[in-house]
């Protein structure tokens, strides 16, 4: 089963019901090989109808990463992002000068997060997250 037939077949087991727009959403997500925003999902599937607006496109990216199936991220100048889950965690270095995004190794993240459980019996969500500072060159 393709990525995006479990991700549809997770929600309707939660309840909701598919229709073609929530279907054609999952569907550009699920096979895009990047980050995508709200619009680029949008201009996506325009190529394919018109019968969508970015009202439902908002509403079902949402919907996704409440249920878990989908990570939203914030990539600065207020560019917000989703991905579904099958990119794995990883982190995002994002330049606050040029906007440069570089991807950085997930497991920088293991001390922090052992740290956070120890000290804090705090279970962090370090997924998807992006750190903003100044690139080499941009220094």
């Amino acid at each position: 089963m393709s990525h995006c037939h479990t991700l549809l077949e997770a929600l309707r087991q939660r309840g909701y019901r598919i229709t073609p727009q929530r279907e054609m959403i999952v569907q550009a997500i699920a096979h895009s090989e990047q980050h995508m925003s709200a619009e680029d999902v949008l201009a996506e599937l325009r190529n394919h109808t018109q019968a969508i607006n970015l009202a439902t496109v908002y509403r079902t990216l949402e919907m996704l990463r409440e249920e878990g199936l989908a990570c939203r991220n914030d990539l600065g100048e207020g560019k917000i992002v989703f991905s579904v889950r099958k990119h794995g965690p990883h982190i995002h270095l994002v330049c606050r000068h040029c906007s440069r995004v570089i991807d950085a190794d997930y497991a920088l993240l293991n001390p922090l997060e052992e740290l956070l459980q120890a000290k804090y019996n705090f279970h962090a969500d370090l997924q998807h997250l992006s750190i903003f500072g100044v690139c080499s060159d941009c220094q």
